[in-house]
């Protein structure tokens, strides 16, 4: 019950600045808010070019390839457990079910994740969490907002993100020097992940905020609707 009522206070928190914010409207009805949006943006790329992509290209330089897959696995399997729940919840339980058995294969034949054989023995890799959820219930997205450390969500996804966080079983390790170790690990990993795509957006974006917050949209609701979205409507669904 109590982190139920933390839980709706950080969203009740989160929409209020939002709402303060309103004043900054472009008119973009995507994106009003953009002059809030672009100062997160700034801060969190900051944030990004003098700590966090220093440590992930050590990372990436430091380590031999199968120990980075195997951190990567790790992580995957561990999300696997509620990204079952979150096939359950939009009414999939087949897909619901292969992820649950992925993270039982993976466990145990698997060692703890390190290796995904449950890939090579043809149980598919799904990515949901619980925006997405709330997307296939028919929550419409809500204003386009960049959060500082936490990027770029839309309303709809950042109350989906306080659930995600909530029933993380990383974030909610009891020790909290390993919980620690374990986030910064996966961030890093995560960060090393995506090198790859750094040269591709700034040789293309003109606008690299603007590219970013397209490229997350289109992204969120091919997800959504599991990469078959109908004709974009007046809500942006």
């Amino acid at each position: 019950m109590q982190r139920c009522k933390t839980s709706i206070r950080r969203v009740g928190v989160l929409v209020l600045a939002v709402w303060l914010t309103g004043c900054a409207s472009t008119g973009n009805p995507k994106d009003p808010l953009e002059g809030f949006n672009r100062a997160m943006f700034a801060f969190n790329e900051g944030l990004d070019t003098v700590l966090i992509k220093p440590v992930a290209k050590g990372y990436d330089a430091a380590l031999p390839a199968p120990v980075k897959t195997g951190v990567t696995n790790f992580f995957g399997n561990v999300a696997d457990l509620f990204i079952g729940v979150n096939n359950f919840l939009q009414g999939k339980p087949q897909e619901a079910v292969g992820d649950w058995g992925r993270v039982l294969i993976n466990t145990t034949i698997g060692l703890l994740g390190l290796f995904d054989v449950a890939t090579e023995l043809g149980l598919e890799k799904h990515e949901e969490d619980f925006g997405q959820t709330f997307g296939r219930w028919g929550a419409p997205p809500g204003a386009y907002v960049v959060w500082p450390f936490f990027g770029p969500r839309t309303l709809r996804d950042t109350v989906g993100l306080i659930l995600d966080v909530k029933t993380d079983p990383i974030a909610n390790i009891g020790d909290i020097r390993t919980r620690n170790s374990l986030l910064a690990l996966r961030i890093i990993d995560q960060r090393a992940d995506m090198l790859p795509a750094d040269r591709v957006i700034e040789e293309a974006a003109l606008d690299k905020y603007a590219y970013v917050r397209d490229g997350y949209l289109a992204r969120r609701r091919h997800l959504v609707f599991d990469g078959n979205p109908p004709r974009e409507a007046e809500n942006g669904e």
